[in-house]
């Protein structure tokens, strides 16, 4: 049997896959608008919450009594969204993946505020060599800097409190619905950008519009069960 925390790994390492597919497919949509692109991650990204459902909850699975903290975790996860979807479309993936291991440097600050967790030793010492390890992979230099490399850094803060959020709502909310309410607002946001111009896909690039949806929604799912355990 594997521990909790071997679990939480597995949840991650399998929702980062997912993740990078729907990085890598986002940077080839890049001829859609950012809004078009979101409304697609969201609407598609409710199918596979809906399998995960009980019967029981169909009627009133939408119930909560901590509509306040998942208000927030939308927020912060749409900002990220946004944050990460700008970025790729202005910034090589490489760097854009490089700059965004800096994440859990931020999630582990905020984790003693938030969460008052206690982080020992060897954990301070993983996120400072994690922290070199961004320094050296991205090749920071002055003269390559502009203004769309601060949006990975956005998309950082972003999820490290999306993080914190879900570890909290996670105490009593089911995993299901924490991702249904952030897809349920993707969506929403991307219905309200139509009047700054939608394009009209092709088939394949429908289907891989569609794909990212479902990639970052299963990706969503596997990162708050994560980040649960």
């Amino acid at each position: 049997m594997l521990s909790k925390n071997q679990l939480g790994f597995l949840y991650m390492f399998l929702s980062i896959c997912a993740f990078s597919f729907m990085d890598l497919i986002v940077k080839w949509t890049d001829d859609y608008p950012i809004g078009q692109v979101m409304f697609f991650r969201g609407f598609f990204g409710i199918i596979p919450i809906i399998f995960l459902i009980p019967r029981t909850r169909f009627k009133n699975f939408y119930q909560t009594n901590r509509f306040g903290l998942h208000f927030l975790r939308c927020i912060a996860g749409l900002i990220a969204l946004a944050a990460i979807f700008q970025a790729l479309r202005n910034l090589p993936l490489a760097t854009v993946t490089s700059i965004t291991f800096a994440a859990p440097i931020f999630t582990t600050i905020l984790s003693i505020f938030f969460l008052s967790e206690k982080i020992g030793f060897y954990r301070w010492a993983a996120v400072f060599v994690g922290f070199v390890g961004v320094l050296i992979i991205t090749e920071p230099g002055l003269s390559n800097l502009n203004i769309y490399y601060l949006y990975p850094i956005i998309f950082c803060v972003g999820m490290s409190y999306v993080a914190i959020t879900i570890r909290q709502l996670s105490r009593t909310e089911p995993v299901w619905l924490i991702s249904f309410f952030f897809s349920f607002a993707i969506t929403l946001i991307g219905i309200f950008s139509i009047p700054f111009g939608w394009a009209m896909p092709n088939l394949i690039d429908f289907s891989l519009l569609c794909l990212i949806g479902l990639l970052g929604g299963t990706a969503n799912l596997l990162l708050s069960q994560s980040y649960k355990l």
